[in-house]
């Protein structure tokens, strides 16, 4: 793949740019704007659309795209124009051109790239010259400054968004508070570091990255006594010049480890230094759920999932009319975990009565204020999914929620494309899926799984909610009687 060179335009820095629309502030979020003209900004993107070779990568292919579009639309605003340049110096940003640029730049910042990172920033730059109250554009800034590690100005930008914003459709304020927790922490952990350290101080005034790589010499020739100062001080120059998160990071997790192979030292003091590096990457991982909205949930990833379920009975019960004719109640709640879908219904004697984890789909309205232990709510959008969640959670009805680590198993974990896979996954075989996938249950059974054959089990409201398709039924049930165990009329057992 071909980098693109650095081709941003030189931006008037402290000054206005000609004809802008709004002078610059001179203090908060609006100080970091860089005033910029529109056709600068275009240009920059032309140069990086014709440089751009998108190879394999299907982000940069998004992006060329985007930019393709981006042209097509100049082009056009041209034509209409009688032929001058659309959006030259001083223009205006309107419309779909406006649409077409925040449409690039998003693409850009989610390539995660040095120079296209920067080629998002330099279109927030433009369009908030003009439109200080762009919510899209300062949202955009907030997640471009973010992936740039500078997290200070993230956090200004993202507040910015919510001063302007009446529903908060996309989830910030939770990751707003997840960073603001994870700064926190990143503080009271430099600040352990410094204490356990005192000699560290005479160090942490010099460049970081000399300090580090002297530290790193003297640790490897044994001279630990004398690399513990010079590293913690890197450590301490990094954090105070504001460096990259996750550089800073990546830095502390290498001397973690130094340290947990030499095993010395205080043993608690280690212990609440990693207890301080793991709610600090947590945060920033997946921010917390606002309590009291959701009554004290607790997120739960993949290993957590795990821990849950390990060494336990687990079944997965049907939405089938068979099962509903049945009188497996009881067997059903013999089980260690009992895991439902979507629509459940309960009929005690037929279906049991316990339900310990729900897997449903975000687009689903049902059963999301029934009691259990862990929801799974699964999804294909990312922010359609965490819009449903802030939606639909009932306060109290669940003590843990599935992150965004388990939001599409069957694609994000297992990377099962569309060409191996090209349907749809349920609810309910993301889930099978993921627990045969874990492997740590020693009994892991469907009950009433006849794949509809006989008819749906519902609750009365979700009776006209669509089936899969015949094919993609047919597609599950083989997959599944490829690693069955046992089959019998209402039990097929996968341990």
């Amino acid at each position: 793949m071909t980098k693109v060179r650095s081709l941003w335009p030189r931006r008037r820095g402290g000054k206005t740019a000609k004809n802008a629309a709004v002078p610059p502030d001179t203090s908060g979020p609006e100080a970091r704007i860089t005033p910029t003209d529109p056709a600068d900004c275009l240009r920059a993107c032309a140069l990086h659309g014709d440089r751009l070779v998108a190879g394999d990568d299907r982000k940069r292919t998004e992006l060329a795209g985007k930019l393709r579009h981006l042209r097509t639309v100049q082009d056009s605003a041209q034509n209409a124009a009688g032929g001058r340049e659309a959006s030259g110096a001083g223009g205006q940003l309107d419309g779909e051109l406006l649409d077409a640029l925040l449409a690039v730049g998003t693409k850009a910042m989610e390539c995660g790239d040095g120079e296209e990172l920067r080629l998002a920033l330099l279109i927030t730059d433009t369009v908030l010259t003009q439109r200080k109250a762009s919510r899209a554009a300062w949202r955009l800034r907030a997640r471009t400054l973010e992936a740039l590690g500078d997290e200070t100005a993230a956090i200004e930008a993202y507040e910015r968004y919510l001063e302007l914003t009446t529903e908060d459709r996309f989830g910030v304020a939770p990751r707003l508070a997840g960073l603001r927790i994870a700064a926190r922490r990143q503080g009271e952990m430099l600040q352990l570091l410094a204490r356990a350290c005192p000699p560290a101080e005479s160090f942490a005034g010099g460049p970081a990255d000399d300090l580090w790589a002297e530290g790193i010499r003297l640790h490897t020739g044994g001279e630990r006594e004398q690399a513990e100062p010079r590293l913690v001080g890197a450590l301490l120059a990094m954090g105070r010049a504001g460096r990259p998160v996750l550089e800073l990071q990546n830095a502390v997790g290498q001397y973690l480890d130094l340290r947990m192979e030499g095993a010395g030292g205080d043993a608690s003091a280690l212990s609440e230094l990693i207890g301080h590096y793991a709610e600090q990457r947590r945060n920033r991982m997946r921010p917390p759920l606002a309590d009291p909205t959701f009554g004290g949930v607790d997120w739960i990833s993949l290993g957590e999932l795990r821990n849950l379920i390990t060494g336990k009975s687990v079944c997965l019960v049907a939405n089938s009319e068979s099962l509903g004719r049945s009188a497996l109640g009881p067997e059903i709640d013999a089980y260690d975990l009992v895991v439902r879908f979507s629509s459940y219904r309960i009929d005690a004697a037929a279906t049991g009565s316990r339900t310990d984890i729900h897997a449903t789909s975000h687009e689903h309205g049902h059963n999301w204020d029934r009691p259990v232990t862990t929801r799974i709510v699964y999804g294909g959008a990312s922010e359609e999914w965490r819009y449903s969640l802030r939606e639909r959670l009932v306060s109290g009805a669940q003590r843990y929620v599935a992150d965004e680590s388990l939001r599409w198993p069957l694609r994000h974990i297992g990377g099962i494309g569309w060409d191996a896979w090209p349907s749809v996954p349920t609810s309910g075989f993301n889930t099978l899926w993921l627990l045969d996938f874990l492997d740590v249950s020693p009994t892991l059974d469907l009950i009433g799984f006849d794949f509809y054959e006989s008819g749906v089990h519902r609750l009365p409201g979700a009776m006209r909610v669509p089936l899969t398709s015949e094919r993609e039924r047919a597609a599950e049930k083989a997959w599944v009687m490829e690693r069955a165990q046992s089959v019998t009329d209402m039990r097929i057992s996968l341990r």
